[in-house]
């Protein structure tokens, strides 16, 4: 019996001194999984900002270049290579004006073989015009010499009816005399129908012809007038820019070589981040500083091609407030206004939001610590994000990069 009691008595103190490890192993376990990760940061190498409720702007800032208002295209009309320059960019050009001359044999060659063309069907249609007037006075001539036979019948008629009445003539030469005059006028009455229709027409055929010639005339004109378009000249009045033609260089039909800034005004263009495609919009107001002095300006067109992230703007300055200092090229600062300002919460821009999106942010709840605290953040300027949700005025907040504190949820700061 005490040999068994004795047996049971070990067998607990082994138990007992198995059990206390596990049960520290557990608690450490425990202890790890319920402690928060934390990390210890130096104070000087982070950015810690106040929230605050101040005016909400809601503004969208870039850079705009000047540009003329209005500017024109100058293309080559017929293809070629350069054979003469007569100006040179940048200079004050009037409408009309040459510019270059290019040089294309076959082209040259293929305007005289039209020319050619064209010219010798015209004095092919002239001819044909002069055979049918020939023609034309030929009958008039007969017919004139059977008017003339049928007078002469008719009066030949009526001498020989006189003098048959009164016994002079005989009755054959009579009946002679009333069978010709018969014959001649009806001979009269048939060649005079048929020669008014046959005149209608001819005068319809010579109509046709007379507007063929004047087609032929207009299409010849149309191609001397084309091959002038050897030489470019300029399309309108105003300021020579982008032309670097090269002697010698070949140019297609079509192409570009330069531009005409026509000095009509000054218009602003710029290249806007693609996150703002949804919300720029045509008459949207803004302004441009311009020698410490502002201006208003409106977007006037919204470009919605993306190239690159950006997409491009045109903005025109209001009114007759185009400030004369500005030249082609400058850069200016601008500003466009979404909204009106409004008063809000705010919390200064900084690296924190490319790694949070503005979900979470760390929140100092004393002078040496700061703790993770999940936040909603709406409308944003260059400067300052409105928050929403999740912070109060007066709190602390980190604004310095978090990409290597992800999954940390307490910062000590020393």
């Amino acid at each position: 019996m005490d040999k068994q009691i004795k047996t049971k008595s070990k067998k607990t103190k082994k138990m007992l001194l198995w059990g206390i490890p596990i049960l520290i192993i557990v608690s450490i376990i425990l202890m790890n999984l319920t402690r928060k990760k934390q990390v210890n940061l130096k104070k000087d190498t982070i950015s810690i900002r106040e929230v605050f409720k101040g005016d909400f702007e809601d503004v969208v800032l870039f850079n705009s270049t000047v540009e003329p208002k209005t500017s024109v295209l100058v293309n080559v009309i017929q293809g070629g290579s350069v054979s003469e320059i007569f100006v040179e960019s940048g200079q004050m050009i009037k409408k009309g004006t040459p510019l270059l001359k290019v040089y294309n044999p076959n082209a040259e060659l293929n305007y005289l073989t039209q020319e050619t063309a064209i010219v010798e069907q015209i004095n092919n249609l002239r001819n044909i015009r002069v055979n049918i007037k020939n023609q034309q006075l030929s009958l008039d001539q007969q017919l004139l010499s059977i008017d003339n036979d049928f007078r002469n019948a008719k009066r030949q008629y009526k001498l020989d009816s006189t003098l048959y009445n009164k016994e002079v003539v005989a009755r054959n030469d009579y009946q002679k005399s009333a069978q010709e005059y018969t014959f001649q006028k009806e001979r009269s009455g048939v060649i005079k129908k048929s020669v008014s229709e046959e005149k209608k027409s001819r005068d319809v055929q010579l109509s046709r012809i007379d507007i063929s010639i004047a087609n032929m005339q207009k299409s010849l004109e149309l191609l001397r007038k084309n091959k002038e378009n050897f030489i470019v000249k300029a399309p309108v009045d105003g300021l020579l820019s982008s032309f670097n033609p090269i002697l010698g260089e070949s140019y297609n039909q079509g192409k570009p070589i330069g531009k005409m800034d026509v000095l009509d005004g000054y218009k602003l263009v710029a290249s806007v981040d693609e996150y703002y495609i949804s919300k720029l919009k045509e008459g949207i107001k803004g302004r441009v500083a311009v020698n410490a002095k502002n201006y208003d300006i409106e977007i006037s067109k919204v470009l919605s091609e993306v190239v690159s992230g950006q997409f491009k703007v045109e903005l025109l300055f209001k009114g007759d407030t185009i400030p004369k200092s500005i030249k082609r090229g400058m850069s200016l600062k601008t500003k466009v206004f979404l909204s009106n300002d409004s008063k809000a919460l705010l919390i200064s821009k900084g690296q924190f939001y490319q790694s949070t999106n503005g979900n979470w942010v760390f929140v100092l709840n004393s002078d040496n610590k700061a703790v993770k605290r999940t936040i909603k953040i709406g409308r944003e300027n260059p400067f300052y994000y409105e928050v929403l949700e999740g912070l109060q005025e007066g709190d602390r907040i980190i604004t310095s990069s978090y990409d290597d504190y992800e999954n940390v949820e307490e910062i000590n700061i020393d």
